[in-house]
């Protein structure tokens, strides 16, 4: 299948893309193809990844907010989690999915439960994710030996779905909810198969405290110690670092998932951006779960990663728009290892149209600032992913019956006994 973008806007430019089976084949002059998009008044971006997300939690949009972030965990989320059933995973899924193109992202990283239910709703609805199921042992070795049999398991199921847009990963929560053992054999998995970890890390000072006193010293020295930074480690949140543990994660190649509208909503830190882009660590950009955001908007977590490191630095030139766009399009593509981020040649076909006429956009003086700064997801107005479209004109198929149906099951969730 062949598809032909005529006459939009790239980088200041009027051209044509020319995309065939899942690659962009030609950027330039192409009169042909099996399906032909107007390019005229829209720009084409690369579609934005999402580094780090929970996605069924959509279901608890809204559920629990305005709580600090252990109340939140251990007396709703949590609670909640445990009543869900993989059916609610999937159509959990599918609404987060929804939101993601509707907003232009075309690829995300996710740590969830029930991940071969997520998995297929992810099929179906045509994106690009790296799923990995939470590792939760609670410290206890012996029950981690049972979880490494059903992680192991779990990846075989998100494999069998077989599509090349979907891969497995490994997902340990955190050190605190995790076994040193597990760590361990969770870091040996991932250098046998090559497995991603996705991980949480000093996302709150409390988390870093707890470590001292337990381990006599900080999170990322003690991860160290034990063997279990690496280039595979995605580590969201990454609030609390001294300048010594900003060291070891650039050393060890370790990537790094910037969640800036959930640490803010729960208080619980800013990344120190500028010393860790300084020491060479991969920054990405992630929304995090819509129960602590509470939506999936890049754009609007691209301008709020913008304004939170301009604020906590006192610098107004911290944190450029360029450098928070590239944060959700390269850098996230390099982070999960996906030939995606960038509009060229033989590069995948994972790309949104922005709609020019928007009025939050114009006067158009700078595309990228005026994304950063001025827009939000409503400015998509055609998203394509692995070659295939799966918005036109702000219109997904099925959609009226994903967001009916998603709402019913969130409803049941929130109301079980």
């Amino acid at each position: 299948m062949s598809i032909l973008i005529k006459d939009v806007q790239l980088e200041g430019s009027t051209t044509s893309i020319y995309i065939e089976d899942n690659r962009i084949v030609e950027i330039g002059p192409k009169v042909e193809a099996d399906t032909v998009l107007d390019g005229r008044g829209k720009a084409a971006v690369p579609g934005f990844v999402n580094t780090h997300t929970h996605a069924a939690m959509a279901l608890l949009r809204s559920y629990a907010d305005d709580m600090r972030l252990q109340d939140w965990l251990e007396k709703a989320i949590w609670p909640r989690e445990a009543k869900m059933e993989p059916e609610d995973v999937y159509w959990g899924t599918k609404l987060a999915c929804l939101e993601m193109i509707r907003g232009g992202t075309t690829c995300f990283n996710d740590m969830y439960f029930h991940m071969d239910r997520a998995a297929q709703a992810v099929k179906e609805m045509g994106l690009r994710a790296v799923l990995s199921e939470g590792f939760i042992d609670h410290r206890d070795s012996g029950v981690g030996q049972e979880l490494l049999k059903k992680h192991r398991t779990m990846i075989k199921k998100i494999e069998a779905v077989g599509t090349d847009r979907i891969r497995p990963a490994l997902g340990p929560h955190t050190m605190y909810t995790v076994s040193r053992e597990s760590l361990q054999a969770l870091r040996e998995m991932s250098d046998e198969r090559g497995y991603l970890i996705h991980f949480h890390l000093s996302e709150t000072r409390r988390e870093v405290e707890d470590c001292m006193i337990e381990q006599g010293t900080r999170p990322v020295e003690y991860l160290d110690s034990i063997g279990f930074l690496s280039r595979q480690l995605l580590a969201a949140h990454c609030c609390w670092l001294e300048p010594q543990e900003i060291d070891l994660l650039a050393r060890a190649g370790v990537r790094v998932s910037h969640c800036p509208v959930s640490n803010m909503k729960l208080a619980a830190g800013a990344m120190p951006y500028k010393a860790m882009r300084e020491a060479g660590v991969l920054i990405s950009l992630g929304t995090d779960g819509a129960a602590s955001n509470n939506n999936l908007d890049m754009l609007e977590s691209m301008k709020f990663a913008a304004l939170l490191q301009k604020f906590t630095s006192n610098d107004p030139t911290v944190a450029t728009a360029a450098q928070v766009f590239e944060m959700g399009t390269l850098g996230g593509a390099r982070a999960l290892g996906v030939d995606a981020g960038l509009l060229a040649e033989n590069r995948l076909a994972d790309l949104a149209l922005i709609d020019l006429k928007r009025p939050e956009l114009n006067p158009l003086h700078d595309l990228i600032s005026a994304l950063v700064y001025s827009a939000h997801g409503n400015v998509v107005d055609t998203v394509i992913c692995d070659g295939q479209v799966l918005m036109k004109g702000r219109k997904v198929p099925g959609e009226a019956e994903i967001v009916r149906k998603a709402a019913d099951v969130g409803r049941d969730l929130v109301a079980r006994e």
